[in-house]
């Protein structure tokens, strides 16, 4: 292979990382970050910003955002050619949009296939027809927002908590009913308790189990919209102590004693 033949083939993309956004917002939150992770990262990364799910169409329900993506994916995937890894970054409401996607997406891998290829990453099963890398969330609501300062901006306050449930579909539609584990049924649970596990249609966890780094960030403080146990998957009782101490006229965090 010529010099200028393995450049050109050093420059096609191979993985594609997926950007996906909050509710009630768009690509252009991620326009700096897009920006940074270019000159970073380099050509081998196709960095794409979602634009399947923009402003009020976050409010139609986590599964209806979800199957948008999905498809969106599909479409880029086809598009090109040369990827073959795809990562999953999303911020807030949006890591629950890629966590239904890649469900979505999902397909499971079997014998015949490993055995052809060689290749044992195979049996993590594929997402969109790629080797799935990463899939990292951003202060995401995994657990929903129902529960004691699961809303943070509601102070904790049991009747403005109790109070929220029934009032959030009138502001963010199908979504609100969804996030506050309303919207279950005699027959189905809420849809994200049934996210928590594999489904008949969707292998929720399967698809999640397929990337073999998974990491969740979640905001001890300062996060007004998403609690940190449901941000960061824990039980109240898992939580670290966190303590404010002001020093020269500066607020620092304590956590267990440790600055932070």
């Amino acid at each position: 292979m010529s010099a200028i033949a393995q450049r050109d083939e050093n420059n096609v993309p191979d993985h594609l990382l997926v950007l996906v956004h909050c509710i009630w917002a768009s690509p252009s939150v991620w326009l700096y970050v897009e920006a940074e992770m270019k000159r970073r990262v380099g050509t081998r990364f196709l960095i794409y910003a979602s634009s399947s799910n923009t402003s009020t169409k976050t409010f139609g329900g986590i599964d209806g955002a979800g199957k948008r993506l999905a498809e969106e994916v599909r479409q880029v995937v086809q598009k090109s050619k040369s990827l073959k890894k795809i990562s999953f970054l999303a911020h807030s409401l949006g890591g629950l949009f890629a966590r239904h996607a890649v469900a979505v997406l999902y397909s499971q891998a079997n014998d015949d296939a490993v055995s052809k290829s060689g290749d044992s990453h195979i049996l993590r099963g594929r997402i969109a027809g790629l080797e799935p890398i990463n899939f990292i969330t951003l202060a995401t609501p995994h657990l929903g927002v129902r529960g004691r300062k699961q809303l943070p901006f509601l102070l904790g306050v049991p009747i403005l908590e109790k109070l929220a449930a029934p009032i959030a579909p009138f502001f963010i539609g199908r979504t609100g009913t969804q996030l506050f584990l309303t919207d279950g049924k005699a027959d189905k649970p809420p849809l994200l308790l049934r996210m928590a596990s594999d489904c008949e249609d969707l292998k929720f966890l399967s698809a999640l189990g397929a990337f073999p780094c998974r990491i969740v960030y979640a905001n001890v403080s300062y996060d007004y919209m998403v609690g940190w146990r449901t941000s960061s998957i824990r039980r109240e009782t898992e939580l670290f102590k966190v303590h404010l101490l002001i020093r020269n006229g500066k607020t620092f965090t304590l956590r267990w004693g440790y600055w932070i």
